[in-house]
C-alpha cells in the first residue's frame, strides 16, 4: 500500500515540475455536470473554443473482494483537447480528445466486473506487489450536448491498446462505451466558504444515469453497468467536492457465468486550481459487489479505485 500512494504522490511532484504554467477544470464541477474541461466564460451563439489539453495521472484500483486482493496502477500522460461550440441560451456543445502513454503496474486497468476464468491446469504466476510490466496506450474521446446550466447529455469511447501479452493481460485493443446524462437541480452556486448555509444546498444537488460497456482486447465482451446516483456538489474557497452514490445494476457477460446483480457504489472527486491555468484532482470510488463467490472468480467486498492527477490547459 505504502508503495502505491508513494507513485501516487509522485505523479504530483512530476506535473509541478513540468513548467507549463496553464490549467484546467477536472471532471468534477460544483452542480455536479461531469462536463469535462471547460474554462468559465460562456459562449455565445457561433462562438467557437479550442483548448488544448495536457493531463498526467496516477491511478491505482484495489480489488478486496477477490482471492489475495490483487491491485492494479498506472501512470498516465495524455495530450488532447477540447472543442465547444456556444449554440445560444446557455447551451453548447463539446468534443473532447485525449490519446497517450500509461505505464502500466501489475495488471493493465480494466472494465468492473471483469472475471478471471482459470484454466483447467494453469499455473499462477508469483508477484510481489504490482511489478512494472509494460507501456500500454489509451485514449478518450466523448461528446456532450449541454441543452441548458442544468442537463448535459454526453457519450463517450476509451480505446485502450495492450503492448504485449503478459499474465492476465492479451495483446490487442479493448474497447469501453459509455452514455450519460446528467440534471442538476440548481445553479451550482454553493460556496461554505462564504457562508452558504443549508438553504443553500439544493443548488448542487445533482442525479445522474450512466451506462458503460465493456470489450477484453481479446473480443470478449464483458458486460455492461448502469449506475443511477444521487450526488451533491459545492466549493469551499476554491476547493471543488463532488459526492454522489447510488445503486450499480451489473449484467456482466456470459463468459463470467454469473448472474445479474445490483452492487452499491459512489465517488468523491476533489479539484483544486493551483493558477487559472493548472489543476490539481483526486477521486476515489469504492463499489460493493453483493456476489455471493456462487461462482469462481469473483467473491463478495468492495473493489477501489483511486487516482490523483494535473491538467494542464494551454
Amino acid at each position: 500500500m505504502e508503495s502505491v500512494l508513494r507513485r501516487l504522490a509522485a505523479v504530483a511532484l512530476i506535473g509541478a515540475t513540468l513548467g507549463i504554467s496553464e490549467g484546467l477544470c477536472a471532471k468534477a464541477h460544483a452542480h455536479g455536470a461531469h462536463g469535462g474541461a471547460t474554462q468559465d466564460e460562456e459562449l455565445e451563439a457561433g462562438e467557437f473554443r479550442a483548448i488544448p489539453v495536457l493531463t498526467i495521472e496516477g491511478h491505482t484500483g484495489f480489488e478486496n473482494n477477490l482471492e489475495g486482493q490483487p491491485y492494479h496502477s498506472a501512470i498516465d500522460l495524455q495530450f488532447g483537447g477540447v472543442f465547444e461550440w456556444g449554440l445560444g441560451e446557455n447551451s453548447n456543445f463539446t468534443i473532447e480528445g485525449q490519446l497517450g502513454p500509461a505505464v502500466v503496474y501489475g495488471e493493465a486497468e480494466h472494465f468492473y466486473g471483469r472475471v478471471e476464468i482459470e484454466e483447467e491446469g494453469a499455473e499462477e504466476e508469483e508477484e510481489d506487489g504490482s511489478p512494472y510490466r509494460r507501456v500500454d496506450a489509451k485514449g478518450y474521446l466523448a461528446a456532450r450536448y449541454q441543452p441548458n446550466s442544468k442537463l448535459s447529455i454526453s457519450a463517450d469511447w476509451k480505446p485502450y491498446w495492450v503492448s504485449a501479452t503478459q499474465a492476465e493481460d492479451v495483446r490487442g485493443f479493448k474497447h469501453e462505451i459509455g452514455t450519460e446524462v446528467v440534471y442538476a437541480f440548481g445553479d451550482g452556486d454553493v460556496n461554505f466558504a462564504l457562508g452558504d448555509g443549508l438553504e443553500s444546498v439544493v443548488d448542487g444537488l445533482f442525479v445522474s444515469a450512466e451506462n458503460r460497456t465493456g470489450w477484453e482486447s481479446d473480443g470478449t465482451y464483458l458486460g455492461n453497468y448502469t449506475d443511477t446516483w444521487v450526488g451533491f456538489g459545492f466549493n469551499y474557497d476554491q476547493l471543488n467536492v463532488s459526492i454522489s452514490g447510488g445503486p450499480r445494476f451489473y449484467i456482466p457477460g456470459s463468459y463470467s457465468g454469473l448472474d445479474q446483480r445490483t452492487d452499491w457504489g459512489g465517488e468523491i472527486e476533489l479539484e483544486y486550481p493551483l493558477n487559472e491555468k493548472l489543476t490539481l484532482f483526486a477521486h476515489w470510488e469504492p463499489v460493493y459487489s453483493t456476489d455471493e463467490r456462487e461462482a469462481g472468480g469473483w467473491g463478495k467486498g468492495f473493489q477501489h479505485h483511486v487516482g490523483l492527477g494535473l491538467t494542464v490547459a494551454y
